[in-house]
This record gives structure tokens, sequence and C-alpha cells, in this order.
């Protein structure tokens, strides 16, 4: 996903480094709203106060009291410390948050004039030490809950796809607002409600809120312009032609509210259909889709059934591009046609391919 975030990074003006995991970047304090609003693929926004080596625990200690922490938190601020050490010399989490929390402490308490303990009654900076290959690296989360929470899912199937995930299916996609879209799997929507998002250029933070608002160091007007710009680049004007289908019934509603909470509604058809009563009409459309993969015993030949009529369908739609997330190995012999073009990705903990298949223009 590094690549897709990066891709998005790039779009909002701001050069970066691509490293495995995360994509890192140098920008003024503004890119901070504007990230959290704007990004579609990335987990979270997070701030790199400093990273040094550190081998030993006074190494730790040393190095993070070194770093400028009143710039980032006041004299109230509440600084949970979290933790992770990879192929490190320091290997016990809990005793490289408790340092880390112990260092910055003692950097506030000297630098606002404390001699007892830092009350932490005011707005949270979730702070992280992350040790890789004695490499320690320490972050502020900006974002607070994870970006892919967008504030419009009030409801979800039984194996719900993250939205962060979905976007960046569309975003693989040569897909354009003025293709038709088919999700025949939709679950509880989230690819038609993401590709919505996209289609009509509407930031996908607009509907929730973000620890950093109450930040003391990004001012309040920073917050205000990148919520004007994102409604002066948000194209509700768009018509599109999008659909989401299911076997299940309920999930079909329950995709419905999702999409009237997001403030969809009108834009996406939903029906309650089986695959192999998929109807096209138009040349050119897309189908994007995260099917059942058939992980339970028993379900991997009702799996394999869904494939063989999607790709018997799709076979009389050449114009049309299909793109299908599974972890299903045996897919392509299913479907009856080799992809196009694969690329490995995960969904939660389950590794999957995407194939792709493009349509004749």
């Amino acid at each position: 996903m590094e690549s897709i975030v990066a891709k998005e990074v790039r779009q909002l003006g701001y050069e970066v480094k691509i490293e495995n995991g995360m994509v890192l970047f140098d920008a003024p304090v503004s890119a901070i709203p504007r990230c959290n609003l704007w990004l579609r693929t990335a987990d979270r926004v997070k701030l790199l106060v400093g990273s040094f080596t550190a081998k030993t625990f006074d190494e730790l200690f040393e190095s993070t009291k070194a770093l400028p922490w009143e710039q980032f938190i006041p004299e109230d601020g509440r600084f949970p410390v979290s933790g992770k050490s990879i192929k490190s010399t320091l290997y016990s989490v809990p005793d490289c948050q408790a340092i880390t929390k112990k260092a910055i402490a003692e950097r506030l308490k000297l630098k606002y004039g404390l001699a007892t303990k830092m009350p932490e009654t005011g707005p949270l900076y979730k702070i992280e030490v992350a040790l890789h290959k004695d490499n320690a690296m320490l972050t502020i989360d900006t974002s607070g809950v994870g970006l892919h929470k967008r504030g419009y899912r009030i409801g979800q199937g039984e194996a719900p796809l993250k939205e962060t995930l979905a976007a960046a299916l569309v975003m693989l996609t040569n897909w354009r607002p003025d293709y038709t879209l088919i999700d025949p799997f939709c679950g509880s929507g989230t690819i038609p409600i993401e590709a919505s998002l996209i289609g009509q250029n509407i930031a996908p933070g607009f509907n929730r809120e973000f620890a950093s608002e109450d930040w003391f160091f990004i001012k309040n007007t920073l917050w205000d312009e990148a919520f004007e710009e994102m409604e002066d680049l948000a194209n509700y004007d768009q018509h599109l032609d999008i659909i989401g289908s299911d076997i299940d019934h309920n999930v079909v509603k329950i995709a419905n509210d999702n999409a009237q909470e997001a403030g969809l509604g009108e834009l996406i058809s939903w029906k309650q259909m089986q695959v192999k009563d998929l109807f096209i009409r138009k040349e050119n459309g897309y189908i994007i889709g995260n099917p059942p993969y058939g992980e339970r015993i028993g379900d991997k030949k009702a799996a394999a059934k869904i494939y063989k009529d999607l790709g018997s369908i799709m076979y009389k739609h050449p114009t049309w591009s299909v793109y299908i997330l599974t972890a299903f190995e045996d897919f392509e012999k299913e479907y009856g046609q080799k992809a196009t073009k694969k690329r490995k990705l995960f969904n939660g903990f389950i590794r999957t391919d995407y194939y792709q298949y493009f349509g004749k223009k």
C-alpha cells in the first residue's frame, strides 16, 4: 500500500520517501489537517519528533529527553506511550515505554518549571516508541482513531473490508467517474461508498474528528482553511453510475444505511441479487469486488461457483474491466481466464491477490 499512499501525498504537494510500512515527508504544519482529511489509503498521520540509535536504556532515555517535546505537548497534555521492538537489543517493550515516558516527563517538567507530576488533564498526544534494528523512532499520532474510521459505517456485514483498502482497490483501477462501476459482492457497501467519495472528490475525513484538532501549535485557521479547501474541491454535481449488489438482503440494507449516513444515499443503487443474475447494460464498465474466499470448510464449492458464474457473464462483455480481491488460490481456473495483472495485498492478516482483467477499449 505504501506506493498508493505516496502517490496521494504527492498529489497534496509534498515530496515523499517510501519505507517499509510507511511514507516519510517534510511539510509545514498545515499538512497535518490536510493529510488527515484527504488521505484515503493511509492508516494514520504521525508527527515524527525524532529518531536515533538506542542500544541501551541510557541511550534511549537521554536521546528521548533531548528532543523538543515542549514544542508539541502543553503543560497539561496527556501523553500515553505505546511501543514496539523488532530485531533490537532493547526488546522489552514495557521497559522501553516506561523509560520513554519518564524521559518526556522529565523534559516537560524542566521546561514548564514543575516540581511535581505532570497533570495530564488536557488534550491527547499518543506517543509511540518504535524500535527497529536498534533505531528508535518517536512519533505522535495526529489522527486519533485510525483513518479507516470514516464515520459513516453504522452497520457492517460478517467480514467487512477496511475503508482504506476499499479505496485502494478503486484507486488501483483506471475507473473514472463517467464509467459504470458494479460491486456484485457489496457486503456493507464499502467499495461503492469509497468509489462515490473518489468520484465526487469528497475528502474521506469530512465526517469525523481528529486528535490534533485540539493541539495548541496547529492554529484553528489551518483547520478552517483545510475544511474550506475540502468544500471547494468537492464536485457534488458529478453524475455517478455506481451499483452495489449482494445475495444477502440484510447486508444490502446495511449498505444503504451506511451510504445514507455518508450523505451519498442518492448516488448509489443497491440491489439484492445473486451473481448469476448480473445483467450488464452498457459498454466499458468496471467490476470491483471482494467476494467470499471460501475460507470455511464447505464454502469452497460455493465460492468456486460464484467465480465461475462471474467469469461466464463477463466473457460476453469484453469491454468491461474486472478487478477481484480474493485469497482463493484457484480463482483464475474457476473464472476461466488468466488475469492481465496480479497484485499481492493483505486484507487484515489474510494474504490475497488482486486479479485485474483489463477490458478491450
